[in-house]
């Protein structure tokens, strides 16, 4: 059984808006979600005091006070984004078929807000005081799990767990399930709240995170000469995957075809990528030969670009691997020049924006891309382009040398 995948529904809960029309806004206007935070959490002691909050966000806008009291904020982020896309997709609970619907949903670490905050209540009060919702709040496949019992989706249900490829692995993964028959209705993405104080000190600690706290805007810099770490941010995006003729015999709008999906370990650093980059190479690639297409009809690659010295570098140098000579025409962006680094929940978000792309013809630039850097000579989009696009890449690559990469197409 080989049969095909389209995306009939998005929803991004991100920085710098929520709900597609809101994020699309923002992207193409420019808009930074990257702010001073050190007011909201104790960052004393911490060379770090920014990051990209999905700010004014109000659980109790899309479900009663008791069940926003029972999950971890990254599970509302996965709740309200898996909504969005529902409602979306105009996939009610009624239109499901529920058995075989499937909810899977990535995150790099879990409830780390409810984590911080039990440890702290251990640490001050005893055992006796650690809330009883700590484990189910706490564990990576919370968020599946909780979209599962929001709508009675009875068909396959897990958390992946894959640092900051977490959720392009969890959309990868879900099409491999539609495609051999195990489901035809599928909710995947992945969400991440992670801004708290021992995450800031663990990555800070190993010098990932930028350090430009007077110009919280401009301290995102994919693929610039000055870049100096990544911005740690928070969201949730949720895709609607559905097996294509049920799709279409129902009418629903379809934003592209999910043609092809590559996943690889670089099995050499658990934080550093290969220096060669051929683990994110052969993700890439593997991608492009499942489609059954040439790395000439790809219009646009929205990179992973975290805005570290490692990665960007080691990106383009992939890239230039899978792409050759053609490379250098290939239009990329990095949209964490604007969201920050989501993290778990980065790549369901990027392939948001590639969709989105897709959808009306225009490619986001790259902000802060204002110095170029020798070994990153790629053209990284630094103003805002109107271009048809057909075909586009996503890349997800994450600490432990987990690559995946996801090739949408327009349906002909």
């Amino acid at each position: 059984m080989n049969r095909r995948i389209v995306v009939t529904g998005i929803g991004p809960v991100t920085p710098i808006g929520t709900g597609k029309e809101a994020f699309w806004k923002a992207l193409i206007s420019g808009k930074s979600g990257v702010r001073r935070v050190d007011e909201v959490i104790d960052l004393s002691n911490i060379d770090v005091k920014i990051g990209a909050i999905v700010k004014d966000f109000d659980p109790l806008e899309y479900m009663d006070k008791r069940r926003a009291r029972r999950i971890d904020r990254s599970t509302q982020f996965a709740l309200v984004a898996s909504k969005l896309a529902l409602d979306d997709a105009g996939l009610s609970p009624a239109k499901l078929p529920k058995d075989r619907t499937a909810a899977i949903a990535g995150t790099g670490i879990g409830g780390m807000i409810t984590m911080e905050e039990n440890f702290a209540v251990l640490a001050e009060y005893g055992p006796h005081r650690v809330s009883p919702f700590f484990v189910p709040r706490l564990m990576p496949n919370a968020n599946a799990g909780e979209i599962a019992i929001e709508y009675g989706m009875r068909g396959p249900n897990f958390g992946v767990v894959s640092a900051c490829a977490s959720s392009a692995h969890a959309i990868g993964i879900t099409s491999e399930l539609i495609r051999s028959g195990l489901c035809d209705v599928a909710v995947a993405g992945g969400s991440e709240a992670a801004l708290v104080r021992i995450a800031y000190a663990g990555f800070t600690k190993i010098g990932a995170l930028s350090k430009r706290n007077d110009e919280p805007e401009r301290a995102s810099r994919p693929f610039d000469r000055d870049r100096d770490g990544f911005v740690m941010g928070e969201g949730g995006g949720f895709i609607i995957l559905e097996e294509r003729e049920r799709a279409l015999a129902r009418g629903a709008h379809i934003y592209a075809e999910l043609v092809g999906f590559g996943m690889s370990a670089d099995a050499e650093h658990i934080t550093a990528p290969a220096e060669d980059g051929s683990g994110a190479a052969q993700a890439m690639q593997m991608a492009i030969d499942r489609a059954e297409m040439s790395s000439s009809q790809i219009d646009y690659i929205n990179a992973h670009g975290t805005s570290t010295l490692l990665n960007d570098k080691i990106e383009t140098l992939a890239i230039k691997t899978v792409f050759g000579n053609e490379a250098k025409n290939m239009k990329i962006s990095s949209t964490k020049s604007q969201t920050g680094h989501l993290l778990g929940a980065a790549g369901a978000v990027e392939a948001i924006a590639t969709l989105l792309s897709m959808e009306n013809g225009v490619i986001p630039a790259t902000q802060n891309y204002e110095n170029p850097d020798p070994k990153c000579d790629l053209d990284y989009t630094p103003q805002m382009v109107e271009k048809k696009i057909e075909v586009a890449m996503s890349n997800s690559f994450g600490f432990g040398g987990q690559n995946a990469s996801l090739l949408f197409r327009k349906l002909g």
